[in-house]
């Protein structure tokens, strides 16, 4: 093949028409992608999150529908300072920017207290023990019931005067009151041991020795 002639054929108009046409093609086909992409995807466009926490969870919901968004409750816990049925937790954070539709998940303060079992305390430890554990629960301790019984020993355990026993189930930060021996069971103790040394002292003073009007005479037969 000529040389000459191929090279003309190179710096031929037409191939270098059809080389642009397909650059053309490229770049159209590459930026036609990407406004289709953004346009699909909403790209650059997005909803801010509002700040829900602490405000109330059906007013939550409403508010995320005015604004093309959902909120659903995934978990619930309890604060004692704060409104029942609250929002404390969000996720994602107020601020960032989401897409329509998107789900915002929250956490509400629980509706109700929740409920604690009483550990196996009674007849079973000290008053200091108990009150303890009892407010490591988070109860509160009211001043303690004595009874007759041995001195600051566990009898039981009552709640607005219902008498509980271990496992049942006791909201919690309720009033508990212990009731615990006052000592007397000692006391009574002493006392009896104390009688019975009274009864053998009275048993000693009575084996004394015989006078001799108490011993018998006998006539010596022969």
């Amino acid at each position: 093949m000529d040389i000459k002639a191929f090279f003309h054929k190179f710096a031929s108009w037409h191939l270098w028409l059809n080389l642009l046409a397909m650059v053309a093609v490229v770049v159209l086909l590459f930026f036609g992608l990407k406004w289709w992409l953004n346009a699909y995807t909403h790209h650059g466009e997005g909803i801010e999150v509002p700040d829900f926490y602490g405000m109330d969870y059906r007013k939550a919901i409403e508010e995320a529908e005015d604004l093309g968004l959902r909120v659903v409750a995934n978990d619930s816990t309890y604060i004692k300072d704060m409104q029942a049925g609250v929002v404390v937790v969000q996720t994602p954070v107020k601020g960032m920017n989401v897409k329509e539709g998107r789900t915002i998940y929250v956490t509400i303060n629980s509706l109700t207290v929740p409920r604690i079992a009483i550990p196996d305390l009674i007849d079973n430890s000290s008053y200091r023990e108990a009150q303890a554990k009892l407010q490591a629960l988070n109860f509160h301790i009211l001043p303690p019931k004595l009874i007759d019984g041995e001195k600051d020993w566990v009898y039981g355990i009552q709640c607005n005067g219902r008498n509980l026993s271990a496992g049942d189930m006791v909201a919690r930060e309720s009033q508990l009151t212990l009731i615990i021996g006052n000592g007397a069971f000692g006391e009574i103790y002493e006392d009896f041991l104390d009688d019975i040394d009274e009864a053998d002292r009275g048993l000693d003073i009575q084996e004394e020795e015989p006078t001799e009007d108490d011993i018998d005479e006998f006539v010596e037969i022969e």
